[in-house]
């Protein structure tokens, strides 16, 4: 058989193990433990709001798993979902949804990932586009997946993940700055606290503190915006499936 063709052959093998890999382990036991948990949280959604916050990881009628952060109040509500799949250490994102709802103004974004094409459609106030993808690519929520995997791996940092996000690939930077005790409603743990690095001009600061002994579940989160609007969340109740 002529080189040309068996390259062909080679490169045609090659992208459907990568493809399988893509999609492997869809229906599996997840390597985070699936779970249902509630936050206390303080946010500025244009105006100052207080409530809870839940986020859970479930399984799917189709055998994926959807990772979900819920907060509502009386007149605002976010809803971020990420529908993903793993393989082995990774975290693979298939469709994303954001939908925000404050005073009765939406703004809402989804994305679907084409793995098969190595690309993503992204649907943003009805002005679609699209963009090529690598194998490391994830959405704005499953990163955060990703994270507590690479921590379970004990990983050090920095920790850098690529988000596709607004028509581009962005870099997601975070440092491990040390270890805290948080005391939380449902006990006193031992955290990695993690910041992330947005370079020494940045106006905003982001902090997170995993707990190992909850399979590195976040307990604690604090985001000053620049004009110095919190985003603050807090563990307040837990349950694993």
């Amino acid at each position: 058989m002529p080189s040309f063709f068996q390259g062909l052959m080679c490169q045609g093998i090659a992208t459907s193990a990568l493809l399988l890999s893509l999609t492997a382990h869809a229906g599996d036991t997840p390597p985070i433990t699936p779970f249902k948990a509630i936050y206390t949280s303080e946010w500025d959604a244009g105006i100052a709001l207080k409530g809870e916050v839940e986020r859970s990881l479930t399984n799917t009628t189709d055998g994926q798993w959807l990772f979900r952060t819920y907060a509502s109040a009386m007149i605002a509500s976010l809803e971020e979902r990420s529908t993903v799949t793993f393989n082995q250490s990774q975290v693979v994102p298939q469709n994303y949804h954001y939908k925000k709802l404050v005073l009765g103004k939406k703004k809402e974004v989804r994305l679907a990932f084409d793995w098969p094409a190595m690309s993503v459609h992204n649907y943003v106030d009805d002005k679609p586009w699209k963009m090529d993808i690598s194998e490391s690519t994830q959405d704005k929520l499953s990163y955060q997946l990703q994270m507590r995997m690479d921590l379970k791996a004990d990983k050090k940092g920095p920790l850098r993940y690529k988000i596709a996000d607004g028509g581009q690939m962005k870099d997601y930077d975070f440092n491990i700055i040390g270890h805290e005790k948080i005391q939380s409603p449902i006990g006193e743990y031992d955290t990695i606290k993690v910041e992330m690095d947005r370079g020494p001009d940045a106006s905003r600061e982001t902090y997170i503190w995993y707990a190992p002994a909850l399979d590195y579940m976040i307990v604690k989160l604090k985001q000053i915006e620049s004009d110095g609007k919190v985003y603050a969340l807090q563990l307040k109740s837990m349950e694993t499936f």
